[in-house]
C-alpha cells in the first residue's frame, strides 16, 4: 500500500496526529478515519473496507510482505548494513514493489483516507531508500531511523482505522 504525505481532515488523520502514535483502541481509529460505518456489534470501531476475495487475499498478502520488509530493514540497520535496509525497501515498500496495476485495483475498493495512508507509506519508502543510501556515505544514520519510525506509524495508523472484510 502507499500513502500521501498529508493528508486533510476531510479524508482521514491529520499530519500532525500521524507524527504520534495513535492509541489501538477504536475511538482514536473511529475519530482518525472520518464518520464512516462501524461493526459497533463487534465492538470493532475500524471502518471495514469489502474487498472482492482474490483481491482480499492479495492484499493480506502485501501487507504482509510490508511487515516482513519492515522487519528485515530494521536488521539491517540494527547491524550496520544501510545500503541492504535501502534495497529492502524499495523491494517491499517502495513503488516498484507494486505490480502491474495491482495499485489501481486495490485502490478502487478503498475508501479515500486508507488510499492516502497507502500513498504515504510508498512515498515515506522512497525517503527512506535515499536517507540510508545516504547514511552509508555520511554515517547520518537518525534520518533513516526517523523515517522507519515513520513508515510504522502510517502502518498502524491504517490498521487502527481500517479492517478489511
Amino acid at each position: 500500500m502507499t500513502i500521501a504525505m498529508l493528508i486533510g481532515m476531510s479524508g482521514g488523520a491529520s499530519a500532525q496526529s500521524m507524527s504520534m502514535p495513535m492509541p489501538m483502541h477504536g475511538g482514536a481509529a473511529a475519530a482518525a478515519s472520518g464518520s464512516a460505518p462501524t461493526d459497533a456489534s463487534h465492538g470493532d470501531a475500524r471502518v471495514p473496507v469489502d474487498f472482492p476475495p482474490a483481491l482480499r487475499r492479495e492484499v493480506l498478502a502485501t501487507m504482509r510482505m510490508h511487515l516482513q520488509g519492515l522487519a528485515e530493514i530494521q536488521q539491517a540497520m540494527t547491524q550496520g548494513r544501510f545500503d541492504d535496509a535501502a534495497r529492502l525497501a524499495s523491494m517491499t515498500l517502495g513503488m516498484s514493489s507494486m505490480h502491474g496495476d495491482q495499485a489501481a485495483q486495490e485502490a478502487r475498493y478503498m475508501p479515500p483516507g486508507m488510499r492516502e495512508l497507502g500513498a504515504r507509506l510508498h512515498m515515506q519508502a522512497g525517503e527512506f531508500i535515499l536517507a540510508a543510501q545516504d547514511a552509508t556515505a555520511t554515517g547520518d544514520h537518525h534520518k533513516p531511523q526517523t523515517i522507519l519510525g515513520h513508515m510504522m506509524q502510517t502502518c498502524v495508523a491504517c490498521h487502527a482505522a481500517y479492517r478489511l472484510q
